[in-house]
């Protein structure tokens, strides 16, 4: 989303994917250590942040207007782990003078580039903006991106410092000149709520708010069939088979989910998550999808429930051509769900399906404390 559209979005998306970072993995690098600090393992960059956090707002109301006009925010930021810590997700429940939001960030580690990609949305609209992308040298963080902001184009830095174990401090800054100067716009500092108090007031938990209940049923732990054809679009019929385990549990108390899927055969392993968004003004679902080969995230692949069953579609490159993509959702029970994949290389009027999932329900005491 453009800042210059939501200039509280462009706060929010700071908190959330700024909120408090960790930099203690972070090794020291001096000139003539530059390849090696480009080729570090970063993966763990955000260990530290794992956990509850206190975090306070300074925002400037009027950036690039030599505007000295600043307002605050208080709020709390929950990080938990994805993929067994090679990723995470944010989740932000705050209050501010414009009123009460809820946002999250999704963050994947791209273990090609060693860097990390800051994916942020907003329950508002349910939809993902351009990520920003960066890493941590002497144990700092830099992230970028570009965007309009008042009809011009601007560069966006974010910078992750002063890290410890209870406390860290993150800012925004934007450059109108190409990066030549800076004017700082968010500053932020997050303090952990120590573990007694998370206990007695219950910080960090989403409130229950009215939400869709569309993917429900997936909630909690299943045993996974796999069926995947090798060379779509091809005439071929070769297929090959995966067994593994999914789990799937609630972001924003419901109102979204993020699912973690595992498979493996005797010479392959497919590992990756499904982050599914609920855009409550089209009252379609956003679903998004990234594995952990790549560490980024792909296009939606946007739709709804009717009846019972979910489809869901896209636009995308394959081998150099646009097709059409094709989610769908059906055989759904307490027990059981069926999912399907299909293109079309004929603007919708033929289906190949190519990707076919059966679900079984793993049935345990923990997985049905989860669902409720």
């Amino acid at each position: 989303m453009p800042i210059a559209k939501n200039l509280l979005n462009s706060f929010l998306r700071l908190l959330i994917l700024l909120s408090c970072s960790a930099a203690l993995g972070a090794t020291s690098a001096g000139p003539s250590q530059s390849l090696v600090a480009a080729t570090r393992d970063g993966q763990h960059d955000f260990d530290f942040e794992i956990g509850t956090w206190r975090t306070h707002l300074r925002r400037l109301l009027h950036p690039l207007t030599g505007s000295q006009q600043w307002v605050d925010c208080d709020g709390t930021t929950t990080v938990h782990k994805v993929w067994s810590g090679r990723a995470n997700l944010v989740e932000l429940e705050a209050r501010c003078p414009a009123g009460y939001f809820e946002a999250l960030s999704l963050r994947l580690y791209n273990p090609e580039s060693h860097q990390w990609s800051l994916n942020f949305a907003t329950s508002n609209s349910g939809r993902f903006g351009q990520p920003t992308t960066g890493e941590f040298r002497n144990s700092r963080g830099e992230f970028f991106d570009q965007e309009t902001f008042n009809g011009q184009a601007v560069f966006v830095r974010f910078v992750i410092s002063h890290v410890n174990r209870e406390s860290c401090r993150f800012e925004q800054s934007f450059s109108s000149d190409g990066g030549k100067t800076w004017e700082l716009n968010w500053v932020g500092v997050d303090r952990r709520v120590p573990e007694a108090e998370l206990a007695k007031s219950g910080a960090g938990r989403s409130s229950e708010q009215e939400r869709p209940h569309d993917f429900d049923f997936e909630l909690g732990s299943w045993n996974i069939h796999l069926k995947r054809l090798l060379h779509p679009l091809s005439g071929s019929k070769n297929w090959v088979e995966f067994d593994g385990s999914t789990v799937t549990r609630k972001v924003w108390g419901g109102r979204s989910q993020i699912e973690e899927f595992e498979v493996n055969n005797p010479s392959a392993h497919i590992e990756g998550l499904t982050l599914r968004l609920y855009d409550p003004q089209s009252q379609q679902w956003y679903l998004y999808w990234a594995n952990q080969k790549t560490g980024t995230l792909g296009q939606p692949t946007i739709g709804e429930f009717r009846n019972g069953r979910g489809e869901f579609f896209d636009q995308e490159p394959f081998n150099g051509r646009a097709i059409l993509v094709r989610y769908v959702w059906s055989g759904i029970t307490p027990n059981t769900a069926h999912f399907e994949q299909s293109f079309s290389d004929d603007g919708g009027a033929t289906w190949e399906v190519n990707w076919i999932t059966d679900q079984r329900r793993v049935k345990d005491e923990a997985n049905r404390a989860e669902r409720n």
